[in-house]
C-alpha cells in the first residue's frame, strides 16, 4: 500500500513538473521549424516520409514524443551516432520548432482489407 502511494505521488509529481515547465508549454513554431528540418530532411525526408529502409517516418507525429525524444538524443539517454550529431547543437528552441513541423504534417492512414 506504501509502495502503491510512493508510486501514484511519484507519477503525479512528475506529470505535474512536465506541465509546468516553461520548455513543455512553448508549442514550438512551425515556421521556424522549417529552416531547423534542413537537417532532419536528409534522413527523415521534407515531408517527413523517410526514404532510407533503416530511418522511421516522422511526419504526423505526436509533438510530445518528437521533443522527448529529440532531448533524449542530446543528453545521451538515447543512442544513435547519427541522431546524436544532429541534435547535439541545436537548441530547445531548435528542437521544439522541429518538432512542431513534423508534428503539424497531416497524414492518413488506412488499414489493410
Amino acid at each position: 500500500m506504501i509502495k502503491d502511494t510512493y508510486s501514484r505521488g511519484l507519477i503525479l509529481g512528475l506529470a505535474a513538473l512536465m506541465v509546468t515547465s516553461s520548455f513543455a508549454q512553448a508549442a514550438g513554431d512551425i515556421t521556424a521549424g522549417r529552416k531547423v528540418m534542413v537537417q532532419c530532411q536528409a534522413c527523415h525526408g521534407k515531408d517527413g516520409l523517410s526514404r532510407q529502409p533503416y530511418t522511421p517516418n516522422i511526419a504526423g507525429q505526436k509533438y510530445e514524443y518528437l521533443l522527448h525524444a529529440l532531448m533524449a538524443y542530446k543528453a545521451g539517454e538515447r543512442k544513435s551516432q547519427m541522431m546524436s550529431a544532429v541534435t547535439k547543437n541545436l537548441s530547445q528552441e531548435d528542437i521544439a520548432n522541429a518538432a512542431a513541423y513534423y508534428a503539424a504534417i497531416k497524414i492518413t492512414v488506412e488499414a489493410p482489407q
